[in-house]
């Protein structure tokens, strides 16, 4: 997840890939897709914090060549940082033969007995920092009384799968195998991760439902990023994924995530969550998403194949949400209920029974 900061910055990359000139809001509002226009549907709760987005379209579609530009605006904007609950940086063997992962830890309180978040920034496979979302971190262990270990999970296209994953995997191990040490119960562990966090979240309940190392009580998916597909080969409404993220900067997003193009004919076992064929055996899952989001058609598809493996599943879909609504707009009723239904589920998979 990234702040409220991060987004307006992709924003403005999302709508010069969508070569919509100005802001993504002001564009929308003066043209339209299919015969609809993107701002019509809009919850009206969004509206007015989406308009007030500013004019990033000089920063263009995301390409290699610019990355690091964006890069470096999204590290310019980290989330405060507050004195408490407290972070510890440490750094971890990596898996298998990876190199060292750097993790930060929120809330531990050795000798204690709490419930923990393993939690993964977003930011389309190739940008952002759990650095960066230190201070969502510690909202989650304040609200959900949990210790959060965040890993800096290594980017694409430097880092193709499964390296990202791995990273991923080191840091569940380190949480599992090191829980007395930082006062986690090792039975009350969840993943946790917004858009291409969310899809990676996903990908390590599955990994760990595979290699039987650590379970996994609960998997939050916030508007996850799932299929390589979406804007390749398969299709959606010309009116979804309009504003923030879209289908060309999607299709990098995956194109450096798999070392090969979105969309193509196969991909490495275990990359592509929407891809994989027995969901059985799946921690529960919470996803949220928007209803006008790039990724809303996925993430429902996804719902629907955990739920039809006896996976128990809670899906919310936000009327008029477009993808990280609830940080474009966090005083919105809706945002705060979408986070409030998020911040339940953890609660309620944390109790002991």
């Amino acid at each position: 997840m990234l702040s409220r900061r991060h987004f307006m910055i992709l924003a403005g990359a999302a709508a010069a890939g969508a070569r919509l000139p100005g802001s993504a809001a002001a564009a929308a509002t003066k043209h339209s897709v299919d015969g609809v226009n993107p701002m019509a549907v809009v919850n009206p709760e969004f509206r007015g914090a989406l308009r007030k987005l500013p004019e990033q379209g000089r920063f263009g579609v995301i390409t290699r060549a610019n990355l690091p530009k964006l890069r470096a605006m999204v590290n310019d904007f980290a989330t405060p940082v507050r004195r408490v609950p407290q972070v510890v940086k440490r750094v971890i063997p990596g898996f298998d033969k990876d190199p060292n992962v750097p993790i930060y830890v929120i809330g531990a309180e050795p000798g204690a007995v709490k419930p923990a978040v393993l939690h993964i920034h977003g930011g389309g496979f190739i940008a952002g920092s759990a650095r960066g979302n230190i201070g969502l971190t510690q909202r989650i262990a304040a609200g959900c009384d949990c210790v959060v270990v965040a890993p800096e999970y290594r980017l694409a296209p430097e880092t193709p799968f499964p390296g990202p994953l791995n990273d991923n995997y080191a840091a569940l191990l380190w949480m599992y195998a090191h829980a007395r040490e930082v006062g986690v119960d090792p039975d009350r562990i969840a993943v946790m991760g917004e858009s291409a966090g969310g899809g990676l979240a996903a990908m390590l309940a599955i990994a760990a439902r595979n290699r039987r190392q650590v379970p996994i009580v609960l998997q939050v998916l916030i508007y996850p990023m799932l299929d390589d597909r979406t804007g390749s080969t398969h299709s959606v409404p010309g009116f979804m994924g309009q504003f923030i993220w879209t289908r060309q900067n999607n299709r990098f997003g995956w194109s450096a995530f798999l070392g090969e193009p979105a969309g193509s004919v196969s991909v490495p076992p275990g990359s592509v969550p929407a891809r994989v064929r027995n969901l059985a055996g799946l921690p529960p899952a919470y996803i949220g998403v928007g209803s006008i989001d790039l990724f809303a058609n996925e993430d429902i598809e996804y719902a629907k194949r955990l739920m039809d493996s006896a996976v128990p599943t809670e899906l919310l879909v936000i009327p008029g949400g477009f993808h990280a609504f609830d940080f474009i707009a966090p005083d919105a009723l809706l945002s705060k209920e979408f986070t409030h239904a998020w911040q339940n589920a953890l609660r309620r998979a944390f109790v002991k029974t």
